[in-house]
């Protein structure tokens, strides 16, 4: 009897390793270890004084961490023609090698880097980022595809709250040490992918009637998570935490992480019941010979469909059927979606980037200033959870677009950037919960919107082909607009001082005035990408009024 409960036991064990729900909460572990790039705030200042370099210098380097964070291009078109475990795979090496390197560079093991090295480190550290979104995120959209808006709302949102998380883990393992935190983003993404590269994979559509309760009971867990990052925020700030008591911090932290998975396992536990009862009476399985005119007529369809890459390049299809990537790319949807997203996503991480500088321009103490990184990561979480949930409750209840939501989060971010331009008492406070927030629900907009109306068949490099105007806006405004401006008012102090550049080994501006033209500049161009985004809110108007998941219920009940 006990051999036989074992064995039931080991087969349920299976069973769940393998079904739809655990593959969600493996995606929840791997996505929340992905969002290492949101930490470059925290480190940077590291790289400034170990490798000597300036503003400018630094503002680069954050240019190519955000290339390769947002061109997923290269992921995307392997993730079309390799298994998924094959890209996280790819994206855990890349992951480990260009951070092991930076870790290697500012701690002085080997010798120092040129500045284009340093680059490619960060860019192949970054990119990898990309690997586990193809690997985890597109593959569970294509999983849940009517609950799409919440599915990317509660990945990313992880995304948001890693930031916070690796701050708490990197305190508890190595203390506070800076060096150190590169160490972990190194090693810890890489191994969460590894463990659980099999584990990710498409599955069978099928729609339970409970599904969107699941995704609520995930949502209260991970709010639970934010709150409590919040609240060890908060209480650091005030008193000085030991080593133990960052430990204490950390076991709560994977406590809520791993709740998911007793969610995981009841969910599984209903299905595997189901399955175990008979079927009465009996149904047999018939297979029809196709007639010879319908094998025919699928023939000339795949023809069709293999031509159709450069010959219907401007002949699309409706807008929620599978566009080819071509049609996408060179759609006007695609067009203005690049130019909202330069705008939004390049100012926010610019903003992003610069908040550790942005602190101590503003005479803030170190310990703030990391207080500053974590708010913007969890609120980025908010930001996610809110527009991928909101914007899909909004969608079915009421037909509202989701690219007036895009608008309506440009507009917030704007005032975001307003606060840092004309700062006033803690108002730095405020602009790390404003742009976190209007940073992070930008994301799950973007590709949830192309994901409905350009088709899911391509999404894998759609999905990253959506993100490229980011690096772009990022170049031209962290590095072309902000870093200059920023050295420009360095260079004016020392010149006031009566030193010149070479006497000193990093350029710094305290003041008010080192941001002011440059965030100003920043909100006047989001003000332009959320005037962009309104254009297309009246051009899919008309669509999204109509029920554009009901093929995918349609699917799910056939299967």
């Amino acid at each position: 009897m006990s051999t036989k409960r074992g064995n039931e036991a080991f087969r349920f064990a299976i069973h769940v390793l393998q079904g739809r729900w655990f593959s969600v909460f493996a995606s929840f572990l791997i996505m929340a270890g992905a969002g290492a790039t949101y930490l470059f705030g925290v480190y940077s200042k590291q790289i400034k004084s170990s490798l000597g370099y300036d503003q400018t210098t630094l503002n680069l380097l954050g240019s190519f961490k955000d290339l390769g964070a947002n061109v997923g291009v290269l992921s995307g078109l392997i993730g079309e023609v390799t298994p998924t475990w094959f890209v996280l795979l790819i994206g855990s090496a890349m992951n480990f090698t260009g951070y092991f390197m930076i870790w290697l560079a500012i701690t002085a093991k080997i010798p120092k880097p040129k500045v284009w090295h340093m680059c490619l480190y960060i860019c192949i550290g970054a990119n990898s980022q990309n690997f586990a979104n193809t690997g985890a995120l597109v593959t569970c959209v294509k999983n849940f595809p009517a609950s799409r808006g919440v599915m990317l709302g509660l990945l990313k949102g992880f995304t948001g709250l890693s930031g916070a998380m690796f701050t708490q883990i990197y305190l508890a393992i190595y203390g506070n040490n800076s060096k150190s935190m590169i160490l972990l983003i190194a090693w810890l993404p890489a191994a969460l992918s590894v463990v659980f590269v099999y584990t990710i994979r498409p599955m069978k559509l099928v729609r339970q009637p409970n599904e969107l309760r699941v995704f609520y009971h995930f949502l209260y867990v991970s709010i639970g998570l934010a709150v409590f990052l919040m609240a060890m925020i908060i209480l650091q700030k005030q008193i000085n935490f030991s080593q133990a008591a960052y430990a204490g911090s950390v076991s709560v932290v994977c406590f809520f992480l791993f709740v998911p998975l007793g969610i995981v396992i009841r969910e599984e536990l209903i299905l595997w019941n189901l399955m175990k009862q008979p079927v009465d009476p009996p149904t047999e399985l018939t297979v029809e010979k196709l007639p010879a005119q319908a094998i025919e007529a699928k023939e000339e369809e795949e023809k069709k469909i293999k031509i159709s890459c450069f010959a219907d390049v401007f002949n699309k299809p409706k807008r929620g059927e599978d566009y080819t990537i071509l049609q996408a790319l060179l759609s006007v949807d695609m067009l203005i979606l690049f130019i909202a997203t330069l705008c939004g996503l390049g100012s926010s991480l610019t903003a992003v980037d610069n908040l550790g500088q942005i602190g101590e321009s503003l005479g803030y103490p170190t310990k703030t200033i990391s207080s500053f990184v974590s708010l913007v990561s969890i609120w980025n979480y908010f930001g996610r959870v809110f527009s991928g949930f909101v914007s899909e409750s909004l969608l079915v209840k009421w037909k509202i677009p989701r690219p007036l939501m895009m608008t309506v989060v440009l507009l917030l971010s704007c005032v975001g950037h307003l606060l840092i331009a004309f700062p006033a008492p803690g108002s730095v406070y405020v602009a790390s919960v404003i742009i976190g927030f209007s940073f992070g629900a930008q994301l799950p907009l973007l590709f949830a919107i192309i994901s409905e109306l350009f088709g899911l068949k391509y999404y894998s490099t759609l999905f990253n082909c959506g993100q490229l105007a980011s690096p772009l806006g990022s170049y031209i405004l962290n590095v072309k607009v902000t870093g200059m401006l920023y050295d420009r008012e360095a260079l004016k102090e020392l010149a006031k001082s009566g030193r010149d550049r070479s006497s000193v080994k990093e350029l710094i501006c305290l003041g008010s005035q080192c941001y002011r033209l440059a965030f100003s500049i920043l909100a006047a161009v989001t003000f332009f990408g959320a005037v962009v985004s309104l254009i297309l809110v009246v051009r899919t108007r008309e669509f999204y009024k109509s029920d554009i998941y009901k093929k995918f219920r349609d699917e799910a009940e056939d299967s």
